[in-house]
């Protein structure tokens, strides 16, 4: 087993530091546009990144049980060398995308998701407010695991995306150098990714580098200043709430659905799917409400692929 570091675990002391740096700088330096420090929203995402902490290390074990039992199938390996960890790097950072920009559009993955998106706030505190069901993500890592990367050397290179993406959670940094806003994920191309305005929705979905979204035609600039959370938010500071709401919507939509293709539509369509109904536009339902109400994201009827998939 390669003998990695535990880049969170070292990184916590940098995490506490810059969060307390920004605080301060936002006390004596306030943007009056900006959303600022609310002390229960940082409360909240603070207990969220706990739970997480708890949640993932359940969650790591059948998962890792997985993933061992695939890597000892395959008869390939990759070595963990000076010159692979980069490769390796590129290579999770990039199936990384394709999870994240899974999770926006599938409604059952968004649940999962959606927690991150929830505070109307942006700072760095924001990066902490993670999802306490995260066996939604080890699907999209398994080519990796399947072409002999180690399960120990995905966990880093997973580790180090999440490290990377702390830093890019503010509003105190506005856009960097165009040679590296071109390539890398910044504040600015982050803060679109949080924005709830619709020509923002859905877009900037990488971790350490922005050129896949470059590739594959989700990057929006930052232009007009965003506004954070989800176009109908959900207004409470209660971590169960926050991490199990849209999953709550889901069980809702289902008892109301009224066939098995409405059910289908209502787990694996876009967040805010709604059948199609030949008499006309579809009527306003209970069911209806909670699909737009705890989504950032809201499809036309009938489809799961948002204005930004390829």
């Amino acid at each position: 087993m390669p003998n990695l570091p535990d880049v969170v675990l070292w990184s916590i002391p940098a995490f506490v530091l810059l969060t307390v740096v920004e605080m301060v700088s936002v006390r004596i330096h306030p943007d009056e546009d900006a959303a600022g420090y609310e002390t229960k929203d940082a409360a909240t995402s603070v207990g969220m990144g706990l739970g997480s902490m708890a949640f993932d290390f359940l969650w790591k074990i059948p998962i890792l049980a997985v993933y061992t039992a695939i890597y000892e199938l395959t008869p390939l390996r990759v070595p963990v060398l000076w010159w692979t960890v980069p490769l390796l790097l590129l290579a999770q950072d990039f199936f990384y995308y394709w999870s994240h920009r899974g999770h926006h559009v599938i409604r059952v993955l968004w649940a999962c998701h959606v927690v991150h998106h929830s505070s109307e706030k942006f700072n760095l505190t924001t990066a902490l407010r993670q999802p306490w069901t995260t066996w939604t993500v080890w699907p999209f890592y398994v080519p990796l695991i399947a072409l002999g990367v180690h399960p120990a050397a995905l966990a880093f290179c997973s580790s180090a995306n999440l490290v990377y993406q702390f830093w890019i959670h503010t509003e105190r940094i506005d856009k960097l150098p165009r040679a590296f806003e071109f390539v890398f994920n910044t504040p600015s191309h982050h803060r679109v990714h949080h924005a709830s305005q619709g020509g923002y929705l859905d877009r900037n979905f990488g971790g350490i580098l922005i050129v896949w979204d470059r590739l594959f035609g989700s990057f929006v600039p930052e232009t007009d200043r965003p506004v954070y959370g989800l176009t109908k938010n959900i207004h409470t500071y209660n971590p169960i709430r926050v991490a199990t709401h849209e999953y709550a919507a889901i069980a809702r939509d289902l008892r109301a659905a009224g066939s098995w293709r409405e059910r289908g539509g209502r787990v694996f369509g876009g967040p805010g799917w709604q059948p199609r109904h030949p008499a006309g536009p579809a009527p306003a339902s209970a069911s209806a409400a909670p699909s737009v109400s705890s989504s950032v994201r809201a499809a036309p009827p009938e489809t799961a692929v948002p204005e930004s998939a390829a």
